[in-house]
């Protein structure tokens, strides 16, 4: 635990509906749901306007429309976020070269590190100045806590919300903390939260008036030491800088249950091309390739075979992806299927044609992987496919341009036809357009940065 307020936690607001707002200025002020928009979608990120209506992330996206049914509904657009989110990490290592992100929108700065604050006043001058340059630069808000740990920098950032900064000062932690609910600490999941409920436990002093042993004799011995620490308010995790993900993988959701076995080894190969395009982007190779299955009764298999050495050659994870499935029933159907690569490294084994063949005669076997499946190492690299098997041509909020009214992105399309809104994230609310699917004159296109000064750079 520190003496001044130096760890800072960022949390940018409702990340992916807040820059769709920021792009389309018919939706500003407005609810907006992003997430997958089928049958078994799930929303990502729901904008504050959509919250008031009960949409929060996780939910089911059929449970969001009958809620705010006049909500936009978009498709996510990774590659966009993800460019925002550069320009947000680099502002943070601006501050200091300890960054620790957890996600395209989160990150903890260790502000002693960088030399930029070493008490409160000048941790909060950081964090101000933080805050402005990030509108500046994105045109979006985030908001900022800072705390002695990192456990407690959180918990300001999320009092924060949105758009704005808390501070915590050090030593008044178990004053802040002890009339919580038990989930506010790090670790306590709706499961355990109940656990801890039935025992007596609903506040953060009921787990410190507990004791260690209590806590330990519920929960086991690592779990429960840990929990009684951050209960008496410690926490002297240190901030960690940005590591390299241990793998990438990339998931599909269909749907209707795939049964066809010719059909689901072609998804599976769609998967793999995928799979290996983002390895690639990421300037590595993989030795181990993983199957993931979900089936029709939720049960979820995962398999992996191991090279000779690391690839990125996509026929050989392809074949080898090939030869997991051929190990897994799907007798009744599939509703999700994943293809990831772990064991990472920065350079590839140049005998590819030879591990193959070694692979294909069985000397690379296929086990069990642990965890959850291919995303189960690290999340950094890891996201959901952009389409589903079968793929939309105008996506609900993807950017489009015309060769007449120039950009704009799709409101939606059926029958034939796509509805396209003209105008730009520095214009005002244009007007909207319907074309057929094939007009030649539409096209897609890239986002438009947000901020106008960057276009013109």
């Amino acid at each position: 635990m520190r003496a001044a307020p130096t760890i800072l936690h960022l949390d940018m607001d409702a990340f992916f509906a807040a820059a769709e707002q920021a792009s389309k200025p018919s939706l500003r002020g407005k609810p907006v749901v992003v997430g997958g928009l089928g049958p078994r979608g799930v929303v990502a990120t729901a904008s504050y306007e959509a919250r008031r209506f009960g949409v929060h992330s996780a939910m089911p996206t059929g449970q969001a429309r009958r809620l705010a049914p006049n909500a936009a509904y978009l498709v996510p657009r990774f590659a966009f976020y993800r460019s925002i989110s550069e320009q947000v990490m680099e502002l943070l290592r601006r501050l200091s070269p300890l960054v620790e992100p957890l996600s395209l929108d989160e990150a903890f700065v260790d502000l002693e590190a960088g030399g930029v604050a070493d008490d409160s006043a000048s941790a909060r001058a950081a964090g101000e100045r933080l805050r402005v340059d990030i509108l500046a630069t994105t045109g979006l808000t985030g908001s900022v806590g800072l705390a002695g740990s990192k456990m407690i920098a959180k918990i300001a950032s999320e009092e924060a919300k949105p758009d704005g900064l808390v501070l915590i000062e050090p030593g008044t932690e178990r004053e802040l903390l002890g009339p919580r609910s038990v989930r506010i600490l790090p670790g306590i999941g709706p499961a355990t939260g109940e656990h801890l409920r039935r025992a007596g436990m609903t506040t953060v002093t009921d787990l410190a008036e507990a004791g260690e042993d209590e806590l330990v004799r519920l929960l086991g011995r690592a779990h429960g030491a840990s929990l009684y620490r951050m209960a008496q308010g410690y926490d002297d995790r240190p901030v960690v800088a940005e590591r390299d993900a241990k793998s990438v993988s990339v998931e599909d959701t269909f749907d209707v249950d795939l049964h066809d076995r010719v059909r689901i080894r072609i998804e599976v190969e769609r998967l793999a091309e995928r799979c290996v395009g983002r390895l690639r982007a990421s300037g590595h190779s993989g030795r181990t390739i993983v199957l993931k299955v979900r089936r029709y009764d939720f049960s979820t298999l995962t398999r992996s075979e191991t090279l000779r050495g690391p690839t990125d050659d996509p026929g050989v994870v392809r074949e080898a992806a090939g030869r997991l499935l051929e190990a897994v029933d799907t007798t009744g159907g599939v509703r999700l299927l994943g293809v990831g690569v772990s064991g990472l490294a920065d350079y590839t084994q140049e005998d590819l044609f030879a591990q193959a063949d070694a692979a294909a005669a069985g000397e690379a076997g296929a086990e069990a992987a642990p965890g959850d499946g291919p995303e189960a190492e690290a999340v950094e690299l890891v996201e959901p496919a952009e389409h589903g098997p079968v793929e939309r041509h105008w996506a609900p909020g993807n950017d489009v341009r015309h060769a007449v009214y120039g950009a704009g992105w799709v409101q939606g399309s059926g029958v034939g036809r796509v509805t396209v809104r003209f105008e730009e994230p520095w214009s005002g609310p244009g007007r909207v357009r319907t074309f057929s699917v094939d007009d030649p004159e539409l096209e897609p296109s890239e986002p438009l940065p947000l901020v106008r000064g960057d276009a013109a750079a």
